[in-house]
């Protein structure tokens, strides 16, 4: 095995100790003895990528209890005493609204006595599209692609959406005559318990005024459909929700902490803003790292989309990092990965990208440009040519992204 094979292996295997340090239901497990000390009638509902896994955890410790998850496909095995329901996921689809119906109707139908376990993660937001009165789901498809081709960070994205929806920002408490106690896994930068798959159990980020100045400021207004215009026009109509008990009990900082636990130390800036800029700093990050060195950055980047390609921002970030790598002299062994904690990224079943100094030089002979494989946002078959694909299946968990620098150890001297 060559040294930058054993540099790739070192650098996945850190990832992988990030990703498991975000076992959705070992997070609930622990939370679960203090619920279950109350007593009473528990009502079970699991939202996002993590949701099976952290419903049967909950249904262990309460083994009287029903379940009713919404997840993606690749995390949706049966599960006893559950009833799993798959959502389209990044763009909401027609399941997906009858999956919010059927969220609706279970929460409406809660009786005194009872109180309901929400167990959220991220992806719930474009799993449940349940649209304000005015807006077709077709509608809402058309907004959420125009959003993830935008730039717009996680935040901006979750205003829009919870000003054209009736369950996110609150609604659950809104529709739920009962209490609410949410076991929250967090995939956003700074654990906003507003911006997690939108916020079911807590306030809204923002106005809908405000989320249509969002619209405006990225530049989107004038594509949306009139339907979605009319809806961020009109005046305030959701009410304060009642307040839930949010418990936040899992992070994507826990997963750094992890990886820096397994030999790791803190890279400094966090993945975030724009993929280019963000390229940029972490190469400069990396020429400051020592022989030897393992650098764990942890966040979410945004991708503007220019071109119609095939990729997802952990795969363009390690492109774009092999780039400003190659322009800047980045000299010596060294690997660079970035993966996203849920084992996809973009619309492909990569789940990141893995470059090392040799990944430019292979793409350019196998007959790829690199800079035109940025340019249309075609990571992914520009990395497949280089063997820069990391490959994952779906993890069941979702705690954002997880990235690795690993600088090779000095050559001995004589």
């Amino acid at each position: 095995m060559s040294q930058t094979e054993d540099l790739r292996d070192r650098a996945l295997e850190l990832i992988r100790a990030g990703i498991a340090a975000a076992d959705p239901a070992a997070a609930v497990r622990a939370a679960m003895p203090e619920l279950v000390a109350q007593g009473g009638e528990w009502r079970i509902l699991a939202l996002g990528k993590a949701a099976r896994a952290m419903a049967s955890a909950a249904l262990e410790a309460l083994p009287l209890a029903r379940a009713l998850v919404v997840t993606n496909k690749g995390n949706d095995a049966p599960l006893a005493r559950a009833e799993i329901l798959v959502a389209g996921h990044p763009v909401p689809d027609a399941a997906g609204k009858q999956a919010a119906e059927r969220v609706e109707t279970l929460l409406r139908g809660c009786r005194p006595g009872q109180r309901v376990l929400a167990l959220i993660s991220g992806g719930g937001s474009a799993m449940l599209p349940a649209p304000v009165e005015g807006v077709s789901l077709e509608e809402k498809q058309q907004v959420n692609r125009l959003l993830l081709g935008s730039g717009a960070d996680i935040g901006q994205t979750n205003l829009i959406r919870q000003a054209l929806s009736r369950q996110k920002g609150g609604g659950w408490l809104r529709l739920c005559p009962v209490p609410v106690t949410a076991l929250i896994l967090s995939d956003v930068p700074g654990d906003d318990l507003r911006v997690i798959a939108s916020g079911p159990t807590v306030a809204p980020i923002g106005t809908i005024a405000a989320a249509a100045a969002t619209a405006r400021d990225l530049g989107i207004w004038a594509r949306l459909p009139p339907a979605v215009q009319r809806a961020l026009k009109r005046p305030e109509d959701r009410p304060d929700p009642p307040v839930a008990r949010n418990i936040l009990v899992g992070s994507n900082a826990i997963s750094v902490a992890a990886m820096i636990a397994a030999g790791a130390r803190s890279g400094g800036p966090p993945l975030a803003g724009d993929v280019e800029d963000c390229a940029r700093v972490l190469v400069a990050a990396a020429r400051r790292a020592r022989p030897g060195d393992a650098l764990a950055f942890g966040g979410e980047t945004t991708v503007r989309l220019t071109g119609d390609g095939l990729g997802g921002r952990n795969q363009e970030l390690a492109l774009r990092f092999a780039r400003h790598a190659e322009l800047s002299g980045l000299d010596g062994r060294w690997v660079f990965a970035s993966v996203g904690s849920d084992g996809r990224d973009g619309p492909g079943e990569a789940a990141g990208g893995i470059v090392d100094p040799g990944t430019l030089p292979r793409m350019r002979a196998a007959g790829i440009d690199p800079d035109d494989a940025l340019a249309r946002n075609n990571s992914t078959p520009a990395l497949h040519a280089a063997d820069g694909l990391v490959t994952t299946g779906a993890t069941g968990t979702n705690v954002a992204d997880l990235a690795i620098f690993l600088r090779g150890a000095a050559a001995p001297t004589d």
